[in-house]
């Protein structure tokens, strides 16, 4: 739970401070932690940023997962995995300025953690080698150019601060066209300009995120304490989203149905989870899915779990 305060409050320090001068006393200060607990799960600045650097990056990825793209063909995964990206980075431009700005002015773990996030991006575009003779003509170093052109403009664009949150998903015909240009050629790359938004643009996915940020501490005024019971059900409704009662039950291992109606129902009021069949007629099973925050707090919860021995707030 620490270690999440610590993650939420330096991404809100970098923001207010910028990355020279945000330091360890702001990150402690804002999270209302000890520097003692700080230094038990990191050992400098550096490192604290560096993994809100790739907690951010875990949360990008599970948004490309949402977005299904797995077995389209490469083109469609491109502009699906760009509108994904744009999508989070609109809705979340402070952990966007982490991931595209603040990544650039560290140094050490900062750097070799945005290294890693770039070299997945790579890996990507370059896939498109396997297109076409026009794909097979390019090189590695085609994606890495690509990649950096495109990380470019979107620099660019959350350094603006005048207009308040950036306006990044019009961007995607463009960055589209720029990454399939030189796989797949001029024509296709003016089609890519030419596509309509997806209808979501001011939809679902946006409107989901209400007004929780991944920026701001997820437990913060969460007024319940988070049992071991609590927390199966959470990671419970992770891994099998829409789940009946009786479902959640068994993933938790309550044995009393009653009890488990009463915790799904309280989750529900705290803004946790939701009820896709709430609307529904008697007798239809319930549907529980986690909700934007609900999402945040347990993953908040694993990145706590999964801290190597020792280092683990208490």
């Amino acid at each position: 739970m620490q270690r999440s305060r610590l993650l939420g409050a330096a991404a809100r320090v970098l923001e207010e401070q910028g990355y020279e001068h945000a330091t360890i006393t702001h990150i402690t200060q804002r999270a209302r932690v000890s520097r003692r607990t700080f230094y038990e799960l990191f050992p400098n600045r550096e490192q604290c940023v560096a993994a809100v650097l790739r907690d951010a990056a875990e949360q990008v990825r599970m948004e490309l997962e949402r977005a299904g793209l797995e077995g389209l063909p490469w083109r469609e995964q491109v502009r699906g995995g760009v509108w994904a990206i744009l999508c989070f980075l609109e809705r979340e431009p402070a952990l966007g300025r982490v991931l595209v700005v603040h990544a650039l002015r560290g140094s050490g773990a900062v750097l070799a953690a945005r290294e890693e996030i770039v070299a997945e991006l790579v890996a990507v575009v370059d896939a498109g080698r396997a297109e076409g003779a026009r794909g097979a003509g390019c090189t590695g170093l085609t994606a890495e150019g690509v990649v950096g052109a495109a990380l470019a403009i979107l620099y660019s664009r959350l350094t603006r601060r005048e207009s308040g949150r950036p306006q990044l998903m019009g961007l995607l015909g463009d960055l589209t066209a720029t990454i399939v240009l030189p796989y797949l050629g001029s024509a296709a790359a003016r089609c890519e300009q030419a596509r309509a938004l997806p209808q979501s643009a001011d939809g679902e996915r946006v409107r989901d995120a209400g007004p929780m940020s991944a920026a701001v501490d997820p437990l913060e005024g969460l007024s319940m304490r988070l049992t071991y019971r609590t927390v199966r059900v959470l990671e419970g409704l992770a891994r099998r989203p829409g789940a009946s009662n009786r479902q959640v039950a068994d993933d938790a291992g309550i044995a009393d149905q009653g009890q488990v109606s009463k915790l799904l129902s309280r989750l529900e009021r705290l803004g946790l989870l939701c009820n896709e069949n709430a609307r529904q007629g008697r007798g239809e099973r319930n549907r529980w899915r986690l909700t934007r925050r609900g999402e945040l707090v347990t993953h908040s919860i694993a990145s706590h779990i999964d801290a190597p021995e020792g280092r683990r707030a208490a």
